[in-house]
């Protein structure tokens, strides 16, 4: 039970940097994009989702991943929105691109692996 609570926080805490990662090209409350915020969102989010796996019950380790993936692609669009956004001078970002593709590559592929392992499993 420990290690699904401690998972489930550094699970939270490593979806937080990789929306700080966006929110910051933004400029949105002031916050910036150090590089610990590069190596926090994906350790962070793999360790925490591992650690939740291990010490979760099937139907809280089931609910939690869905729900994981589905913030995980809701930030990869939010990072594609954006990016077209800024590529027809709709919007003016911060910085560059470079965060925006980072998080939109691994929460996609993340969000995406996560939400596919969801189908239906026939009983018999």
């Amino acid at each position: 039970m420990v290690l699904a609570i401690v998972g489930a926080l550094l699970l939270a805490l490593g979806l937080f940097s990789g929306a700080a990662l966006v929110l910051s090209q933004l400029g949105v409350g002031g916050l910036s994009a150090s590089a610990s915020l590069w190596v926090m969102f994906p350790l962070f989010s793999v360790t925490g989702y591992l650690m939740f796996a291990t010490g979760a019950r099937v139907a809280n380790f089931r609910l939690l991943s869905f729900s994981v993936s589905v913030a995980l692609l809701l930030l990869a669009l939010g990072c594609a929105a954006v990016l077209v956004a800024d590529a027809t001078a709709l919007m003016a970002l911060q910085g560059g691109t470079g965060a925006l593709w980072y998080v939109l590559l691994i929460a996609g592929v993340l969000g995406a692996t996560g939400a596919a392992s969801h189908g239906k499993v026939a009983v018999q």
